[in-house]
């Protein structure tokens, strides 16, 4: 589902991430991708926004335009903010940021379609996410297409 309804071009956070060699590049681009992701304000890292079933706290939620806008200038990046996350997890921010740089492209109908799992698998992040990494963004996974 997600080639064939969706359109595929290869986005920049996620080819970074997809075309890292080895392990140690992986984790490295990963780190890198971290900085790109739209960052949830703090004021909205409350339980309503939080992702249980994550060994490391994760915190997932839609920001209103007036927030978007304040994050663009933050985080200095092009990337839609509807959606933004954060984690105290370096690795989990950059797949966050991977996801997310997907998912914000997407309308909320598109995101509840789209098979993320495969993106995934196609950027080639699952082969390096640990058995508890991967429970906790199943988690991530079943909130985004809840948004």
């Amino acid at each position: 589902m997600c080639s064939s309804q969706f359109p595929s071009d290869p986005l920049p956070i996620a080819q970074s991430v997809a075309s890292a060699k080895g392990w140690d590049g992986a984790t490295r681009a990963m780190m890198l991708a971290a900085k790109q992701l739209p960052i949830l304000p703090e004021a909205l890292r409350t339980a309503q926004h939080y992702v249980p079933g994550c060994d490391s706290d994760v915190w997932l939620g839609e920001v209103t335009s007036d927030a978007s806008a304040s994050m663009q200038e933050e985080t200095h990046t092009n990337i839609p903010t509807t959606l933004a996350a954060y984690s105290p997890s370096k690795i989990i921010r950059g797949v966050l940021a991977v996801l997310l740089e997907k998912a914000n492209q997407l309308s909320a109908e598109q995101r509840r379609a789209f098979d993320f799992h495969q993106y995934l698998r196609e950027n080639n992040l699952e082969r390096h996410l640990s058995q508890s990494r991967a429970n906790g963004i199943n988690a991530v996974l079943a909130r985004l297409s809840a948004l």
